[in-house]
């Protein structure tokens, strides 16, 4: 099974900005907040408490490193990681202040990149971000950037590719497994064959099929 492509977050590239915004935030915190650069050598002078925020907030930016991920998604990797709940907790607290984890931007951008890279429809996407932590209603904000013309447009694109593959079929046959692919990607029986019978029908096909 191919790898999920993942959005790339706004402030890819940047990570080192939202650290900087953490290390340098005047306010005090229950604990001395050690480097964010590397884990301390002198884990005695540090105390283990201090070492293991070190080790957590290096797992975190690991994986924020080149794309960006839900909430969730840094959670349960902290969780296999073994560190403790509270201490996670405390972590993507500052990470959210700081706007290194961010469920509506990382929505937005999930599914605007799936919808144009991979023609998902609205119902695919929700329940992929869904499996990713994300709350119902920061879902459905996401999904108003898609239209009805957007995902009929979508649904086209994605039977042009396929047209090759059911060639010398039956047309009852093509539409069946055509549609069946479009049903698939998340997009309703009633658009999927309205737009697959269009295709079908079309005089013309493009010759970049």
């Amino acid at each position: 099974m191919p790898e999920e492509t993942r959005p790339a977050p706004t402030w890819a590239g940047d990570v080192q900005l939202g650290v900087e915004a953490w290390v340098g935030d005047p306010r005090p915190t229950p604990t001395p907040t050690p480097s964010a650069q590397a884990v301390p050598t002198d884990h005695q002078g540090q105390g283990p408490e201090a070492d293991h925020e070190a080790v957590a907030r290096k797992i975190l930016l690991d994986a924020l490193t080149g794309q960006a991920r839900s909430r969730k998604e840094l959670a349960d990797k902290l969780a296999r990681k073994d560190v403790p709940a509270e201490l996670a907790t405390r972590l993507l607290d500052r990470f959210t202040e700081v706007g290194l984890v961010d469920d509506s931007a990382f929505a937005h951008q999930w599914v605007e990149s799936r919808q144009r890279s991979r023609g998902l429809a609205p119902r695919a996407l929700s329940q992929e971000l869904r499996r990713k932590g994300v709350d119902d209603e920061t879902i459905k904000e996401a999904l108003e950037q898609i239209d009805e013309d957007d995902q009929r447009e979508a649904a086209r694109r994605l039977v042009r590719r396929k047209l090759r593959s059911v060639q010398g079929l039956d047309q009852q046959a093509a539409t069946r497994r055509l549609a069946g692919m479009l049903a698939r990607k998340g997009y309703s029986a009633g658009l999927a064959f309205a737009v697959v019978r269009a295709e079908l029908g079309a005089d013309a096909l493009p010759d970049d099929m």
